[in-house]
């Protein structure tokens, strides 16, 4: 328990200085409550007071860390740019913007031109499922790709299928369809934007069915992209 909040809070002080606070304000709280645990399993009140010294340390540190974030927010200049290495991994949706799906969110919109082939397909479910469990008052989730005509091609019937599933759980899905889309990007209804360099599609083909890596997207190796997260104030800003 100890090592593990040591491992936790020394990312949390780096992403810190990188002022990337939102992952940083998630990794200080997952630290701190680490270290209370720790406080209830030691036996040592000396080790318990250090324990609970250092929470309470962090602990304010994420006070001052979600002010931030709230301040540059309203003013429309928070921004975090992340690059994913070639290769890397540890990057499956949760990671990389789990963090900004929250009770808040009522509604997404995905822009991404390739949601065409199966694998593409299973990304976006991955997507939708990581929503449905995160976001307690989700009821919309839209979608805008191209469509890819060929014989062998099912993507509507994909889609028509998520449609339904997504309807059992009273979340609305609509798809359509642009010939000129181009961008990618994730726009959440509690005014976050999360766009990824090669949209939803940034993993390798894993090397197998039964490898790891294979299921949990969290252990499937990358390609090089870019993640530019920032909140919608800071297009009103630029316009």
């Amino acid at each position: 328990m100890e090592s593990a909040a040591v491992s936790v809070l020394k990312r949390a002080v780096e992403m810190d200085k990188e002022e990337k606070f939102t992952m940083a304000l998630v990794l200080y709280q997952e630290g701190v409550q680490l270290l209370l645990d720790a406080v209830k399993e030691t036996k040592e009140s000396y080790k318990a007071n250090y324990f609970t010294s250092k929470a309470k340390e962090y602990l304010d540190r994420a006070e001052k860390v979600k002010k931030i974030i709230v301040t540059r927010k309203s003013a429309g200049i928070y921004r975090e740019l992340t690059k994913i290495e070639q290769g890397s991994t540890g990057h499956g949706y949760a990671s990389v913007f789990g963090r900004f799906l929250d009770g808040s969110v009522t509604f997404i919109n995905i822009e991404d031109p390739y949601i065409r082939a199966f694998h593409q397909c299973q990304n976006l479910v991955r997507l939708c499922e990581l929503a449905v469990q995160k976001c307690s008052a989700l009821s919309r989730i839209s979608l805008l790709t191209t469509y890819y005509e060929s014989e062998e091609s099912n993507q509507i019937t994909r889609l028509a299928e998520l449609k339904e599933s997504l309807a059992s759980r009273n979340i609305s899905f609509d798809f359509s369809f642009s010939e000129t889309l181009h961008d990618r990007q994730i726009t959440l209804s509690n005014g976050w934007v999360i766009k990824i360099g090669r949209g939803l599609d940034y993993f390798k083909a894993p090397e197998g069915k039964f490898v790891l890596g294979s299921c949990d997207l969290e252990l499937r190796p990358c390609l090089e992209t870019t993640v530019d997260i920032f909140h919608k104030k800071q297009l009103q800003n630029e316009t």
